[in-house]
C-alpha cells in the first residue's frame, strides 16, 4: 500500500501531542498513587477508596492547572493542520 507521507506525519503529531497532554495529568496519579501505596504498606491500612479518591482529586487539581497550556498545545496543533491544506 501506498501512504501519503503528510498524512503519516500529521497522525505521528497527533498521538505525540496527545502523550504531551497527558502525561503531567498521568504523572500526578501515579505519584500520588505511589505515596498512598507507601502509606499503606506502612500502616496496614488496605482500602481501596483510600488509593482512589486521592488519586482522582490530585488528577483533577492538575487537569485544572495545565488547561492554560493544554489549550495552547491545541491551538498550535490546529493552527499548524490548517496551515498543510
Amino acid at each position: 500500500m501506498h501512504y501519503d507521507e503528510a498524512m503519516l506525519e500529521m497522525i505521528r503529531d497527533a498521538l505525540i501531542i496527545t502523550l504531551k497532554i497527558a502525561s503531567p495529568i498521568i504523572v500526578a496519579g501515579v505519584i500520588v498513587g505511589l505515596v498512598i501505596s507507601l502509606l499503606q504498606s506502612v500502616t496496614q491500612i488496605q482500602d481501596q477508596t483510600l488509593s482512589m479518591v486521592p488519586k482522582i482529586i490530585a488528577m483533577i487539581l492538575v487537569a485544572a492547572l495545565v488547561i492554560p497550556w493544554i489549550a495552547a498545545r491545541l491551538i498550535e496543533y490546529a493552527a499548524e493542520l490548517f496551515m498543510l491544506r
